[in-house]
């Protein structure tokens, strides 16, 4: 591979145009990590300290380059989905040997990357595109979104669950719908009414949406929105709330009642160690897909780190019943015994177990069917509960 040396002028100008550069990029734009490491270069889609999906990214490459010394990283942050090529240029000329980009929005861009330098190494996450030297990669949460939804549904006074969506891709529909699927097994009343922005990372219209949300009745709040501002707005109101992506209970210890936290490290410790021992190649990567859930440790529900529930709602979980089998267990129970099961390794419960029928009426899971990893991530249906209008949602 063809190895440039860009100027500083080139990185200043790549800056203002496609995002910012770490400022351990900018210092080694030489071809070759020092001392002969392994080089992995990460596209962000936000600032790295953005609190939510951008900040758990880095942390993960942080450990990773921590855990494993043979192990140099740099990063690319704010870079706006459809203008990566130009950044996907210059890792791939600047000796980038391995280059994760950590966005949906960047999957065909990622796969002309690919093409474009067969002797570089690409993983590209939440997407479907694979190639030789392509691979993919999710920790994907709905699982833990049907645990949260468990337990919005017992929470919500007025059975109305309010949810700041970004885009309606099928990652977003799945776990919107495994939130509603979770909410109406703890509350057949419940709704989920979603308001879309439209933005991955926008505090302003986060907050705007997740205001306008509380306005119209909705007394417990999610999100997918990558920054801590829905758990703030949701204290100012007193309501509970659901951390998203990272380890949000410090802005509201007394508001975030459990969460999706991710922990991108245990698969970037995997590809990479089997990238430096020869498992993985520039050539063999066409069906390397990662799909890593609770059993993986990959992803986790939990207010703060190891804990599931937060204390201070165990008390009214204890005491909201559902029907299980035709028997009535807790709420609290409940959450605890499926969270056990879907960690171990061969799980019995699935939140996408048939017969499951979209808000239209259509079958989408017959009965005794589980969906497949293909269904859920090209999921476009609609789950029952959820209000307001989803685009792409299919009619039949």
């Amino acid at each position: 591979m063809k190895k440039i040396a860009l100027s500083l002028s080139a990185l200043v100008s790549l800056t203002l145009a496609s995002g910012t550069v770490s400022p351990a990029l900018a210092q080694t734009p030489a071809a070759t990590a020092p001392g002969g490491k392994l080089q992995a270069c990460f596209v962000y889609i936000g600032p790295a300290n953005d609190g939510g999906w951008t900040y758990a990214h880095d942390q993960a490459r942080r450990l990773a380059e921590k855990a494993r010394p043979w192990l140099s990283t740099r990063y690319v942050e704010s870079v706006p989905e459809g203008q990566a090529m130009p950044v996907l240029d210059r890792l791939a000329r600047g000796g980038c040997q391995v280059i994760f980009t950590t966005s949906f929005g960047y999957m065909d861009q990622t796969a002309e990357a690919a093409k474009k330098y067969p002797n570089v190494i690409f993983a590209h996450a939440a997407g479907y595109k694979r190639a030789p030297n392509l691979a993919t990669y999710m920790a994907d949460f709905y699982q833990v979104y049907y645990l949260n939804g468990l337990i919005a549904g017992a929470l919500t006074k007025s059975g109305n669950v309010g949810y700041v969506g970004t885009f309606p891709i099928p990652e977003i529909k799945r776990h919107i719908n495994a939130f509603a699927l979770g909410a109406l097994a703890a509350n057949p009343k419940a709704k989920v009414n979603v308001k879309w922005i439209s933005a991955w990372f926008d505090p302003t219209k986060a907050k705007q949406a997740a205001e306008a949300l509380i306005n119209q009745g909705n007394d417990v709040l999610g999100f997918s929105e990558d920054t801590p501002t829905v758990v703030q707005t949701a204290v100012a109101h007193n309501l509970p709330v659901f951390g998203h992506y990272n380890d949000m209970f410090r802005f509201g210890p007394n508001n975030v009642a459990s969460g999706q936290i991710v922990h991108w490290d245990k698969i970037y410790i995997d590809f990479l160690t089997k990238v430096h021992n020869g498992t993985y190649t520039n050539k063999n990567l066409q069906n390397v897909d990662y799909w890593w859930l609770l059993n993986r440790g990959a992803v986790e529900a939990a207010a703060q780190p190891g804990v599931v529930i937060n204390p201070k709602y165990a008390a009214q979980l204890k005491t909201a019943m559902m029907t299980v089998g035709g028997k009535q267990v807790s709420v609290y129970d409940r959450v605890m015994t499926l969270n056990a099961d879907m960690k171990s390794a061969r799980p019995k419960f699935d939140p996408f177990t048939g017969p499951i029928k979209d808000r239209g009426g259509i079958l989408r899971v017959p009965a005794g069917k589980v969906a497949s990893v293909a269904e859920l991530n090209s999921m476009s249906w609609v789950a029952p509960g959820v209000t307001g209008a989803v685009a792409d949602e299919p009619k039949k």
